[in-house]
């Protein structure tokens, strides 16, 4: 199962440069790297990076993450993965960029579904 990181493009760029990717700032702050499955993924981008350009979709197989991965309770009750570890960035399956479209809300590449 895939699963998706929205991040700053400068962000990623920093994490795929040094060979992991440890969170951004809010990340951080929770101790760990929130994911959303493809059908969380269009709300996560309207709920907490609305209006915010120059951002990618990054995709990660859930298995590849190992142990680190867990799947936790969050909004309205449904299960998120969180990383209580860095990312690999080699570990990437897709990096997209999500532009904003002129209907103000991000544009997702097809394969997430």
């Amino acid at each position: 199962m895939l699963i998706y990181k929205i991040v700053p493009a400068p962000l990623w760029r920093a994490a795929e440069a040094a060979g992991a990717f440890a969170g951004a700032p809010v990340d951080l702050a929770d101790g760990y790297i929130h994911f959303s499955t493809a059908a969380q993924a269009r709300e996560t981008a309207r709920k907490h990076f609305a209006g915010q350009p120059d951002l990618l979709i990054v995709a990660f197989e859930a298995d590849d993450l190992g142990a680190a991965l867990k799947w936790e309770p969050s909004r309205g009750g449904d299960l998120f993965p969180h990383l209580y570890a860095p990312a690999p960035t080699a570990a990437a399956r897709s990096v997209d960029p999500l532009p904003i479209g002129s209907d103000g809300a991000h544009h997702f590449p097809e394969h997430v579904r």
